[in-house]
């Protein structure tokens, strides 16, 4: 009984999730072309005044943050940023290096963004 139980479970999870998947059998799911009918496409272009300012975040604490803090007293911030720009360079030159070596340098843009967001988690961007 309680396998019989588990395979509808598992049945009911598998077909909601079909549902939702991209290209289903069907040729999409209801409820994206159902959206896809009810978005109307944006009219109005922004203006330039109305653009909003993307700087201010806040980089995250991570687990180099403790040594970014000691860099920045003992080097001073000028030259932490710096030895931080040279460093982010160079890792940007072997990302672009390997990526042309692997025959994927259209990923390369998309390496240097996750790079980006890896030195935030870890704390490198404080």
């Amino acid at each position: 009984m309680k396998g019989i139980s588990i395979f509808m479970l598992l049945a009911i999870v598998a077909s909601v999730a079909n549902a939702f998947s991209v290209g289903a059998i069907n040729g999409g799911s209801s409820f994206t072309a159902a959206q896809r009918c009810t978005v109307a496409p944006s009219t109005a272009a922004p203006k330039r005044g109305d653009m909003q300012m993307m700087g201010g975040k806040k980089a995250k604490f991570g687990i180099f943050s403790p040594a970014v803090y000691i860099a920045k007293i003992v080097l001073g911030e000028p030259k932490l940023n710096k030895l931080r720009g040279k460093g982010i360079s160079l890792h940007s030159q072997v990302i672009g290096d390997f990526t042309m070596w692997a025959g994927a340098y259209h990923l390369r843009t998309k390496l240097i963004k996750e790079a980006k967001t890896n030195g935030d988690t870890l704390g490198f961007l404080v």
